[in-house]
C-alpha cells in the first residue's frame, strides 16, 4: 500500500472514531427524550441510534483492518472488509426498521399517554442537527478517500437525520393538538410506522450497494474519469487500449488494461510508455493506484489509426480511435472486419 493510501485509510479510521463517539452520545440523548415523553415515535429514533452505535463500532474495526498493508495471505490488502462492514450495517438498518414497525403496531393496539413532548422535541432536534453535520462530512470524506464503510456510516447518519425531521414535524402537530385538547393519539405510532418503513428501504439500498461492491460491479464514474485522463495525456504511440478493468480494495484502485503499441518498439521504449501511462493515472488519483499494463504489438488493421512514421505501414493514417468507456471496456483490440472504429466513423457499425 502506498504512503498516500495509508494516510487516507488512517484519516478514515480517525473520522470513524468521531462517528462512534457521536453515536453513543446521541443514543443517550434520544433515550432520555423517550423516557421523558413515552412517545413511540421518539423510541423509533432511539432504537435506530442503537444500530448507529453497533454499526459504527463494526465500521471502526473495518477501517482499522483496511488500513493494514498487504501481506502474504492478503496480497491485495484488506480493503474488502469495508464492503462486508457496509453490508452488515445495511442488514442492521433493515432489522431496526422491522423492530420499529413491530413496536408501532403494539402501540396502536395498546396506546400509551405522551408527556413533556416539548422537551423531547428539543432534544431530538439537537441530535438531528449533530447527525446531519457529521453525516455529510463522513460522506464527503468517504467519497474522497474511496471508503465504502465511512460513506455508509455517513449515509446512515443522514438517514437518521431525515427520520428525525419527519418525527419532529409529526410530533409538533401532536403537541399542538394536545395543547388544544384534541385527541390524536394514533399519530404517534402512525409516524413511527411510516419512518420504520423508510428505514427498511434505506437498509435494503445499502445492502444492494454492498453486494455490487462484493461482486466488483464496474464503477461508471471512475471508468469515465480514467478514460478522460487517458485521452488528456494521450501519446501518439498509444494506438489502442482495451480490456480496461477497475477493482476497488478500500482506498486503493487496481487498474488493469491492455495497450496496443507499435510492434517495432524496443523494450526500453515500452517501459517509457508504461511510465507515461502511470504518470497520467497517478496525476488523477495519486499513489493509491496499482496499475497493471499488458502491452501488445499492433496488427495490420491498426495502421489507419497509428500516426507513427513506420517503414512497415500497410495503409495510410486516417485518424485516432475515439476512446470512450464502452470501447475501452471491450475485451479485444478494436477491429471490424479489415477496419477499426475511429474517431470520424465511431457511430458506424
Amino acid at each position: 500500500m502506498s504512503k498516500a493510501a495509508i494516510c487516507a485509510s488512517r484519516d478514515n479510521y480517525n473520522f470513524q472514531k468521531i462517528v462512534v463517539v457521536l453515536g453513543f452520545s446521541l443514543m443517550a440523548v434520544k433515550f432520555s427524550a423517550y423516557f421523558l415523553t413515552n412517545s413511540v415515535a421518539i423510541l423509533t429514533d432511539a432504537m435506530e441510534s442503537i444500530v448507529n452505535c453497533i454499526a459504527g463500532c463494526i465500521g471502526l474495526y473495518a477501517l482499522y483492518l483496511s488500513a493494514c498493508p498487504a501481506d502474504k495471505t492478503h496480497p491485495y490488502g484488506h480493503g474488502k472488509i469495508e464492503v462486508i462492514s457496509s453490508s452488515i450495517e445495511g442488514t442492521m438498518i433493515t432489522i431496526a426498521g422491522l423492530l420499529i414497525i413491530y413496536e408501532s403496531i403494539l402501540n396502536l393496539i395498546n396506546p400509551k399517554p405522551i408527556s413533556d413532548l416539548d422537551i423531547g422535541l428539543v432534544l431530538i432536534a439537537l441530535a438531528a442537527l449533530a447527525n446531519y453535520v457529521v453525516g455529510r462530512a463522513a460522506i464527503a470524506k468517504g467519497k474522497k478517500n474511496r471508503s465504502p464503510a465511512l460513506e455508509a456510516s455517513g449515509r446512515h447518519l443522514c438517514t437518521d437525520t431525515y427520520s428525525s425531521i419527519g418525527i419532529i414535524l409529526g410530533l409538533s402537530v401532536v403537541f399542538i393538538a394536545m395543547q388544544m385538547n384534541i385527541n390524536v393519539w394514533w399519530m404517534d405510532p402512525g409516524i413511527a410506522l411510516l419512518f420504520g418503513s423508510l428505514i427498511i428501504i434505506t437498509g435494503v439500498r445499502v445492502i444492494h450497494s454492498s453486494l455490487d461492491d462484493i461482486m466488483d460491479k464496474a464503477d461508471e464514474e471512475i471508468l469515465a474519469n480514467i478514460v478522460d485522463c487517458l485521452n488528456e495525456h494521450r501519446s501518439e504511440d498509444w494506438i489502442d487500449i482495451h480490456s480496461l478493468r477497475i477493482i476497488k480494495y478500500g482506498s486503493v484502485l487496481h487498474i488493469e488494461f491492455h495497450i496496443t503499441l507499435p510492434y517495432d518498439m524496443t523494450i526500453m521504449e515500452e517501459e517509457r510508455e508504461k511510465s507515461r501511462l502511470k504518470e497520467a493515472v497517478t496525476s488523477k488519483y495519486g499513489d493509491s493506484v496499482d496499475l497493471i499494463l499488458s502491452p501488445e504489438p499492433c496488427h495490420d488493421f491498426s495502421c489507419p489509426h497509428c500516426g507513427r512514421v513506420c517503414e512497415h505501414r500497410k495503409s495510410e493514417f486516417i485518424g485516432h480511435m475515439d476512446w470512450n468507456v464502452r470501447m475501452l471496456s471491450q475485451k479485444h483490440q478494436h477491429a471490424l472486419g479489415n477496419r477499426v472504429i475511429f474517431v470520424d466513423d465511431c457511430t458506424k457499425k
